[in-house]
């Protein structure tokens, strides 16, 4: 399927009306209406209000997303109850564990007559679900990316803590990292990196943004509007590696049947190909 451009997915707090209209301006190719962890147990049943009576007014010039609970937290059918009449773009998956959970979750919007609903998973956030990446490839037409967590996996383990005193992960969360991004790219959608919970630290934002695109992930979700413009930065391809994914093409244009070419005195074959049509798809 096609997908609009992810760069940016703020979060908002289903349970702060008041931010709602205001999270249209402030640039993120989407927003995340979050029922779970930013809601207390208390006003879920509040948030659902709010954030139902949001989508039904707001346009869609921005995707909006919702983040229900998990799916076996006795809650999600009554987050979809509230929201899925109002035709979310999508819903963002905590929790997930592979192809059932999304099988799961797509026949629960099937049920409410949604047919066509994107579904965005945050794939790595239990011990099982680690196991389970290589299965979202061909699970459902429905998703159109997938992420991953670093606050609740070390918790279910046990581990102290997810990063070193520096902010950098431990190798096994490097490795949840590592594995999303190849569970995206098998399953052909954009692989989006996960939240930076420092929102002051700016200069540790976009080093770690930049990072993030370095190293193949295709946008990234934000905690706080500041934190916007430069993850749209960061993952906004430079004009020079534009130009240089347009001459790839043009290249290999002119002469199709070449397997290797030379390029600015470099050799380009079908990978480099393949890579400069998809930079150049996100434009």
């Amino acid at each position: 399927m096609t997908h609009s451009r992810l760069r940016s997915l703020l979060f908002v707090p289903g349970d702060r009306p008041e931010r709602m209209p205001k999270a249209l301006g402030y640039g993120a190719d989407a927003l995340i209406l979050d029922l779970e962890d930013s809601v207390s147990l208390a006003n879920k049943a509040k948030a659902r209000e709010e954030v139902a009576g949001f989508l039904a007014e707001a346009g869609r010039a921005v995707p909006l997303f919702v983040r229900i609970n998990p799916l076996d937290s006795g809650m999600a059918d009554d987050d979809l109850d509230a929201v899925v009449p109002a035709r979310p773009t999508g819903i963002v998956l905590p929790k997930a564990e592979g192809e059932a959970s999304i099988a799961d979750l797509d026949n629960r919007l099937q049920m409410r007559g949604d047919s066509d609903g994107l579904v965005l998973p945050i794939a790595t956030e239990t011990p099982r679900a680690v196991f389970a990446l290589g299965e979202y490839a061909g699970a459902s037409p429905r998703l159109c990316g997938i992420t991953w967590g670093a606050e609740d996996l070390p918790a279910a383990i046990g581990a102290l803590t997810a990063r070193h005193p520096d902010g950098s992960y431990t190798p096994p969360y490097e490795l949840a990292r590592s594995l999303t991004l190849f569970a995206a790219a098998a399953a052909n959608v954009p692989p989006i990196e996960t939240v930076y919970p420092a929102i002051r630290d700016l200069d540790g934002l976009k080093a770690y943004a930049e990072r993030g695109a370095r190293d193949g992930f295709l946008g990234m979700m934000a905690l706080h509007p500041d934190q916007v413009p430069i993850i749209n930065q960061a993952f906004a391809p430079s004009e020079e590696a534009i130009a240089h994914a347009r001459a790839v093409v043009a290249a290999f244009a002119a002469e199709p049947l070449a397997g290797v070419l030379m390029l600015d005195g470099r050799m380009i074959d079908r990978p480099h190909l393949v890579r400069a049509r998809a930079l150049l798809a996100r434009l």
